[in-house]
Parts: structure tokens; sequence; C-alpha cells
């Protein structure tokens, strides 16, 4: 049916090159109304430069953009917007200062003669929200939110737009699984709107369930496109990766009884966020953390690093008391931490990847100066350990993929030859092949006897690498599961309180 409609927007024969580095090579792909049309490949495959391109933020090197099958030249994505073609991109655009409001209506506020119409601009706002069922106020600043929240303002601020072509880049990667759900019923409305929607994701379920066309690009070229019906997760990994994609998690190993104990918290207090949680972790374990987001996870993780005010509790290594005021005493204590957040407070993006690498332990390659060398010699290591792949090496952080960030970011930390390395979200906004890469290393970790605290929202990624699971809900933790017990029905059964200490004493009540 689609053969025999104009498509929305079109991309034909679309290449483009940074300097003498070409990454798209005559692309073609056609959105129709009322489609969901998914855009898959690898980190670094070429989906981002492409929906720039489409979305106006990037001019094409050869081929052409079609709307409503005639040409456009499209001068930057304020031209792309006024036809209707808008992108949510990957990496929040909100300006931070401003509030909720604001920002949805930046750039073109409605007016009431010489003055910004606000009520107008608030009701708006307001029901643009209450289609996403958050309880965001539009007053609220963009920087007191969380990033769900400001993931959510993002896709208020694009559907509140005469939109109709919805380019979607990862738009769940920081969404709770309520937040999913009501995208993707607005996803539905949009679709029975006529609205075209390209959709990137790395996560193939979601795929499956809204997808109607798929094409998948590999190192810049078109590897097939077509229908989705019929086509399994296992087919369009092998076509992403150009490879099958056999077993994803590594197969543990158990960790003895009487392993030591590495790491020990008791009774953690972070105000507004955590009460009284307690773990320990052991030589070679890998310890998962669950819950939804805003559970406490990272808050407690961060507190005992030293990242965050902690108002009670102790942190021991080794048996012994240690006292973490800052990461730097973390490193000293042969401790790792992977941020979630890899592009505000993992990477200086601006900087260059050799001193992103060398950064968490500069110290060690100053005598006085910096031993360039010396650096040289750890990046090309890290290149070669981490498998980082560069068209050049005279890049900033923030022109690498999203996975090579990722290695990037992932190399820095190892860098300090930690003990104890803790991960938090190490696979969101990456591809399957990264994602197996990033389970094997750290199968290799507890292999040579390092310990590894693994934060994730992805409940493949906790059942299939965890040797325990440390459940959160609402502050408290509420369980710690093993063996048996690590399974997705009683993760969820601690992690929404239906199980668990909260659960314990309401039924004591």
């Amino acid at each position: 049916m689609s053969k025999e409609r104009t498509p929305m927007l079109e991309a034909g024969g679309i290449d483009r090159a940074f300097g003498g580095n070409q990454v798209l090579f005559g692309i073609d792909l056609a959105l129709y109304p009322g489609e969901v049309h998914a855009l898959l490949g690898e980190n670094g495959a070429g989906k981002s430069t492409l929906v720039k391109i489409l979305a106006g933020y990037l001019p094409p090197s050869a081929g052409e953009v079609r709307v409503d099958g005639q040409p456009r030249c499209f001068s930057g994505s304020g031209e792309a917007e006024a036809e209707g073609v808008v992108l949510i991109h990957q990496e929040l655009a909100l300006a931070e200062q401003l509030t909720v409001e604001e920002n949805i209506f930046l750039g073109r506020e409605l007016r009431r003669g010489p003055f910004l119409d606000r009520r107008a601009m608030r009701e708006r706002c307001r029901e643009a929200l209450a289609e996403l069922e958050t309880r965001v106020d539009p007053r609220a600043r963009v920087k007191e939110l969380s990033t769900s929240d400001q993931q959510m303002v993002e896709i208020a601020k694009a559907v509140t737009r005469d939109v109709r072509v919805l380019i979607m880049d990862e738009p769940t990667a920081s969404l709770t699984e309520h937040e999913v759900e009501v995208l993707f019923a607005l996803v539905d409305r949009l679709r029975q709107r006529g609205v075209a929607i390209l959709y990137i994701s790395h996560k193939l379920r979601e795929i499956e369930r809204i997808a109607d066309r798929v094409t998948v690009l590999r190192d810049g070229h078109l590897i097939d496109s077509g229908p989705l019906e019929g086509r399994t997760k296992e087919e369009l990994a092998r076509l992403m990766v150009g490879r099958e994609i056999t077993e994803m998690y590594p197969e543990r190993r158990p960790v003895a009884d009487d392993a030591p104990i590495v790491l020990e918290a008791r009774d953690i207090v972070v105000p507004g966020a955590v009460r009284r949680a307690s773990f320990t972790l052991r030589k070679g374990e890998v310890l998962g953390f669950g819950g939804v987001v805003g559970a406490g996870r990272t808050a407690l993780i961060e507190s005992i690093l030293g990242l965050r005010y902690r108002a009670g509790g102790e942190v021991r290594r080794h048996d012994a008391p240690v006292t973490l005021r800052h990461l730097r005493d973390a490193v000293q204590h042969r401790i790792a931490y992977l941020t979630e957040d890899r592009k505000g407070k993992g990477l200086v993006l601006n900087m260059g990847l050799r001193p992103n690498l060398t950064l968490l332990n500069l110290r060690d390659y100053c005598h006085p100066l910096i031993d360039r060398k010396r650096e040289e010699q750890a990046f090309q290591q890290a290149i070669e350990r981490f498998d980082i792949r560069l068209r050049t090496e005279a890049l900033t952080a923030a022109e690498l993929s999203g996975g090579n960030q990722q290695k990037l970011l992932l190399a820095k930390v190892m860098s300090i030859d930690p003990e104890i390395v803790i991960m938090n979200e190490p696979t969101r906004g990456i591809d399957v092949g990264t994602k197996q890469e990033i389970y094997r290393f750290i199968r290799e970790l507890t292999d040579a006897g390092r310990s590894v605290i693994l934060i994730s929202s992805e409940m493949g990624e906790l059942i299939g690498l965890s040797h325990r699971v440390a459940v959160m809900c609402a502050g408290e933790l509420t369980g710690v599961l093993e063996g048996e017990q690590i399974n997705e029905q009683e993760i969820m059964h601690y992690a929404s309180g239906i199980k668990g200490v909260g659960a314990d004493e309401q039924r004591r009540a």
C-alpha cells in the first residue's frame, strides 16, 4: 500500500562526508503517513547523521531530501519544522535555566499584541504534559527535573508543534516503564492522525511492538529495508552487527560462599532519597541493583562514593571503616565509577580523546609536565583493549558515536586499575554489539577477581549478569535476591513494594 502513496519525507541517494571521511553512502529512505518506520544500526552506523540531514541540521554531501515528493534544501532546522519535520534528539536539547513552558515555546512564543501570552502558553503546556501523563509543573525550571521528566518535556516540546513527520532518536533511554507505555500510546494516536514517525532504538522489543517498517544501516550503508512483519529480533540483530548474536550474556561463574567482602554499606541514609540501606559486595561478584527510576539506587551509590551528601551510615572496605568525601578518595581505595551521564558527568565533550582518558589519574602522567609519550601509549592500549573505533584520532569526545563514547569512558575509569567497578546504566543508548562487548568485559573483570556493582533498568542485564540482585523501592532496599529468586516477577514484586521491608511492615500494621 505504501508504494501507492507519496512519502511525506524521503531521502534519495544521501551521501555525507566529514572532511575526507564518508559516513553515509547513497541512503534511500521513505516515510509514509500513519506508519512507524524503525531505523536500526550499531553506534556509528550513520543513523544520527541521517536524521540530522532529514531534519535540516546538516546538509547532504550528495543526494536530496524530498517533502511530499518535492525536493527541499533545508537551510536549518527551523525550515524543516516549518514543513512539519520535527526531531527529538537523543541528547536533550533543553535550556536548563528556563522553565518548562519557556522551553516548550522557545523561539515560537505566543503573543497578545506586543506582549507574551503567558496564560495561553501555560495552558497549552499543561495540555501537552497531561497527554503524556506527567505531573511536571510548567513553571518548574528544567534543571530541577529528573532526567526522565526532562525527556518527557522534550517529547511535549515536539508534539506541540504542527508535526507531520516526527523523528524520535532513542526516546525511551531514560524513561520508566510506565512512561514508555504512555509514549507508545502517544505514538499510536499520532499514527492514527496520519503522522509519519521515524523511530530509532536499540531496544528490539520496542521495535517489534510499534514499528510497521524497518531500515537497517551498517557502517553508513543501507543493509536492508522493508516491512517488519515476519522478522525476528535475532534476524534484526544479525543485520545490524553483520554476525550472529547467539548467547548475549556470558556464562556466570559462581562466587564462593567464603569469598571475602570487599565493600560493605551499613545503614546508609540520604535525606529525601535513601532510608537505612545496607548491603555487602564480595570478591569476584556482580551485585545488581534493580528498581524503577527514582527508587534511590543512584543516590545510594553516589552517597557512598562521596558524590552526594550522606546523613548517616558507615562504609567499610576490607572490613575496615573508610571515609569517602570525594571521588578521588574512592579512587585511592581502588573504586571506579562509570556514571550514567557520560556526556554531562563522565566526559569533557569539547576536549580531545587522550586527555579525557587520562583525566582521572592525571598525576600519574605528570613529572611535573604531562608525559605525552606515555599518554599516547595509554591511549593506543585503550583503543585496542576496548575496540574504540575512530575515523581519526584528532577528535573531541563529542564527535564520537554513543557506543565509542561509552568505551572511552570505560577505558577512563579502568585506567586507575580498580578492584571495584561500579557501573550505572552501562549500556544505555548503545547498540546490541557494543552491549555484548561490555557484558564480556564484566565477565573478564570477575574472572580476574574484581567486583562489580551494576545499576541497570534493563531487566535482562540484571538477570543475565548478576550473582545477586539488590532491589530498591521508594528509597528502601526491599530485598536481596539470589539463585532462582533472580527472575523478572520477583524483581518487580520487590521493586513495586509488593514484597520486601515496606510490604512486611504494612502487613504487620
